[in-house]
């Protein structure tokens, strides 16, 4: 009689083991206190690279898993024996409602109820059992009031730019691709005064820190430098601007023409530049004046930064470095320093403070294009970009930002308030989010048929001079749009 090996009688034990187990798992009538000891027979018969404890951790936390939609099942047939009985009663009762049968009414209406709560019980339950692995993720639940409070509308093209004049009085100037620049009355939303002495799409407003002049670049690789004089108009009462737009409104480039033609031309005009500045090759798609305002900085397609002398129109230095395309360029408020933006995924700082040394620091930390980069009133400097992040920087550490926001679209010119220290971030999707320096969502601007922006919000600027409207806001939809921003003092302190 042949002798069984060793290594088959293991084989036929594990093969016998491996049945079993099967047997078990087929088994109906097993009680909930069998099952902890099944599930760990099954996993000693199964290959895993998990330890054991982990995987026996895993079984428990699955059992309380199906133990919890097994009560919910149980409360669902009960509720369902409850509906029937009671359709049986009031069917015998004979009694209706609106002349039809019950059960086709009340009964349908108490049925979905009961379906409703529910599936709100689900609800809970499953945010209950998730809310300590989101909990990190959750936005803080005092929220910013965010109100509009005007549109300015007058523009044929979209409003690439738009700032707020530093001395009184106090204006918004858009610079937009109809190749025209307009100042408006902040509380009324009338136009002002109109500039128009550029050839191409105007990218770019600035104004004088301490003058009534206005720095514009432009599509015709200049920037021009022009004096303006406004009268504001009297307050007038405030409209709703909620009731007189439409929730069908058609933004066809007839329909807008028609819509602004009596408007932005009773304005006076302005054709002429007081200095032209004329040394790119290319686009000039930003500008702005150095602290002091006797000079300017130019950022162009040409792959260069410009600075020049306002005085004499000269070329005082040209900044060059960046791989591709500017897009961006921003002074700093006190200091002689400048930052530049570019398509090569980067952004430089250059320092003026000392004449003899341009030191030139380079910021490396984003993916695609660098929209924009601002100064704020301390240290930092907050980038946006086509990767869908904003980075907040410390001027003394340029390695890796201090703070990264992630959101769900492209970033463009960005802004920040110097009191509150609050990041406006306009985006692609019509979007405009609100963040605190540390990265914190604070609120989003409301949007909807009737009010906010309907195609990509292109720039940001705070005017915190004026309480009523302290942000403002521009997009390819041809408007500007003021807004008031309260943030609870609770948050700011956050």
């Amino acid at each position: 009689m042949p002798v069984e090996s060793g290594n088959s009688a293991a084989a036929r034990q594990v093969k016998q083991k491996r049945k079993s187990h099967s047997l078990s798992i087929r088994r109906t009538n097993s009680t909930e206190q069998d099952r902890p000891g099944m599930q760990r027979d099954m996993l000693e018969g199964q290959d895993s690279k998990l330890p054991m404890a982990l995987r026996s951790n895993l079984l428990d936390l699955f059992g309380q898993i199906e133990r919890e939609f097994e009560n919910l099942y149980i409360e669902n047939l009960e509720l369902r024996r409850e509906i029937e009985s009671l359709n049986e009663r009031l069917a015998g009762e004979g009694q209706t409602v609106d002349g039809g049968d019950l059960s086709k009414g009340a009964l349908k209406t108490k049925a979905s109820h009961s379906t409703s709560q529910l599936s709100q019980k689900l609800k809970t339950t499953y945010k209950a059992s998730t809310s300590k692995i989101v909990s990190s993720f959750k936005a803080t639940t005092s929220r910013a009031v965010c109100q509009l409070v005007k549109e300015y509308v007058g523009h044929r093209d979209g409003i690439w730019d738009l700032a707020v004049t530093r001395v009184q009085p106090l204006v918004l100037g858009t610079a937009s691709a109809d190749h025209c620049s307009m100042l408006w009355s902040i509380e009324t939303g009338k136009c002002l005064l109109k500039y128009a002495g550029h050839a191409g799409s105007v990218n770019s407003i600035k104004f004088h820190p301490t003058e009534q002049m206005a720095l514009t670049a432009s599509g015709d690789q200049t920037a021009h430098i022009w004096r303006y004089m406004v009268q504001l108009p009297l307050p007038q009462p405030p409209a709703d601007i909620s009731a007189s737009l439409d929730d069908d409104v058609d933004f066809s480039d007839k329909d807008e023409a028609d819509g602004e033609a009596d408007g932005p031309n009773e304005c006076p005009t302005i054709r002429v530049a007081t200095t032209t500045l004329k040394s790119h090759q290319g686009v000039v798609i930003a500008a702005d004046w150095l602290v002091g305002g006797k000079q300017v900085v130019t950022a162009s397609w040409d792959r260069a930064a410009n600075l020049y002398d306002v005085e004499t129109s000269e070329l005082v230095h040209t900044l060059t470095g960046h791989d591709q395309e500017l897009t961006h360029c921003c002074t700093h408020p006190t200091q002689r320093l400048v930052v530049t933006s570019s398509r090569d995924t980067t952004f430089r700082l250059w320092d003026f403070r000392d004449p003899s040394i341009h030191s030139v620091n380079v910021f490396q930390g984003h993916t695609d294009t660098v929209t924009s980069a601002v100064f704020t009133v301390g240290d930092n400097v907050v980038s946006g970009s086509d990767d869908r992040t904003v980075k907040v920087w410390d001027l003394k550490n340029m390695r890796s930002p201090i703070a990264t926001i992630r959101t769900d679209s492209a970033v463009n010119r960005i802004s920040v308030s110097a009191n509150q220290r609050i990041i406006a971030l306009p985006h692609d999707n019509r979007q405009v989010r609100l963040f605190d320096m540390n990265g914190v969502r604070l609120a989003r601007l409301p949007r909807s048929n009737r009010q906010g922006h309907r195609r990509m919000v292109c720039c940001s600027a705070w005017n915190e001079e004026n309480q009523v409207c302290n942000l403002f806001t521009c997009g390819f939809d041809r408007q500007a749009i003021g807004w008031n921003i309260n943030i609870p003092a609770l948050l700011q302190e956050k």
